[in-house]
């Protein structure tokens, strides 16, 4: 087959590596499950080599086992990159890409909208080594220059942000990351590589929460870090010495989840868009914040970067509606669950207060933020209209 495939057509087809029984060969649709600590060698030549850090294969069950190699192989495909690791969980590849590329010293800029764990993790861990964080407008643009700063090291970015859904202009703040020698992070988990290729846009490093929707099942604990040839070797230094891997059973339900990615996050868009448009049209809501609608402020970035849009997205009731009666409004909610996270089939519902240390648009107001599931959109809105009665 000379003629390239469809993405998704990819995303099926894999080379498999098959046992033997009886002489004859295991041809599964799906990989092979391995688990285990000790890896047997052929030989003692084979542990000397092991010793010398000169053995090809795999030395122990830390040393990243086939379903996550397989894993690992899909997602640079996917993603492009030079080099893609596999974590126990989102936020351990958020951490460990810090800790990889920041010494005492540095100075960090993070995006202001970025997942509430991640700003934690650089104000009450990082900054204990003495780098310096400082956090930026969640709508930054080329503006970001008014904030580096000649030890600046790295900016972390996440377009749309957590909660409240902003975009960066990301190919602005890369030009100038550029000029400066400055490591740029993304995490991409929203939109997934198949809605937006990070890399085009001039950025170093890609992140995603495979929780979300990689996996698609609300069943895995997950994470991947993706970089660039400048800075792979970098990475897979820090990789092997931090001894960090993934459980195998998760690497391989990540690898399922894929093969569905494209028919999932199609169904997600069109659903949540025909839930966000209804939205607008409610008289208790003030503001749906949906980045594929055009009433968002970066609507046009969306245009511009993006390819398509996700199933999570927030709206914000007219804020004399901001007391008890929200609490009511989503406990009358049947097919929402209440829970953190996103991405999977089941539609879930969360509230909360938009704190940031930068006060935007939405401060001090309660954002509901919706993650649109695989059911009928029809029946969410009928849910929805039901948890509105409240405000009658």
């Amino acid at each position: 087959m000379t003629e390239k495939l469809h993405l998704a057509t990819q995303l099926i087809h894999e080379e498999q590596r098959f046992d033997t029984v009886g002489g004859k060969t295991i041809k599964t649709i799906n990989p092979a499950m391995y688990t285990g600590s000790t890896v047997l060698f052929d030989n003692c030549e084979d542990l000397r080599l092991a010793n010398a850090g000169e053995y090809p294969g795999i030395v122990y069950g830390t040393d990243r086992l086939p379903p996550q190699r397989s894993f690992e192989k899909k997602m640079e495909e996917l993603e492009g990159s030079a080099l893609t690791r596999a974590f126990p969980s989102g936020i351990s590849a958020i951490i460990n890409t810090l800790l990889t590329f920041t010494s005492s010293g540095d100075h960090v800029l993070i995006c202001d909208n970025v997942y509430g764990p991640t700003a934690a993790f650089c104000s009450k861990i990082l900054s204990k080594y003495d780098v310096a964080i400082d956090f930026l407008p969640p709508d930054i643009g080329s503006n970001i220059v008014q904030y580096l700063q000649p030890n600046t090291r790295l900016i972390y970015l996440e377009s749309p942000g957590s909660n409240t859904f902003e975009l960066q202009d990301i190919p602005a703040i890369t030009k100038q990351a550029t000029k400066r020698d400055i490591i740029t992070v993304v995490d991409n988990t929203w939109a997934t590589p198949l809605f937006l290729n990070p890399f085009a846009l001039g950025v170093d490093i890609i992140i995603q929460s495979v929780t979300k929707y990689i996996s698609g099942h609300s069943d895995v604990l997950l994470g991947t870090v993706s970089v660039n040839q400048r800075y792979a070797e970098e990475f897979d230094n820090f990789y092997q010495v931090m001894e960090t891997f993934a459980p195998p059973q998760d690497c391989y339900l990540a690898l399922r989840g894929l093969k569905t990615l494209p028919v999932r996050l199609a169904y997600h868009q069109q659903a949540a868009l025909e839930v966000a448009q209804w939205l607008e049209q409610q008289p208790s809501v003030e503001r749906v914040l949906h980045p594929a609608l055009p009433s968002h402020p970066q609507h046009h970035l969306w245009q511009r970067d993006f390819s398509g849009s996700s199933g999570l997205f927030a709206f914000l009731v007219h804020k004399k509606w901001e007391g008890p009666l929200l609490p009511q409004f989503v406990d009358n909610l049947d097919l929402f669950g209440i829970g953190y996270s996103w991405g999977g089939y089941k539609s879930l519902v969360t509230i909360g207060s938009s704190n940031r240390r930068k006060q935007g648009n939405y401060a001090n107001r309660t954002v509901i933020r919706l993650n649109i599931g695989l059911e009928d959109p029809g029946d969410l809105i009928n849910d929805l209209k039901k948890g509105f009665m409240v405000f009658q």
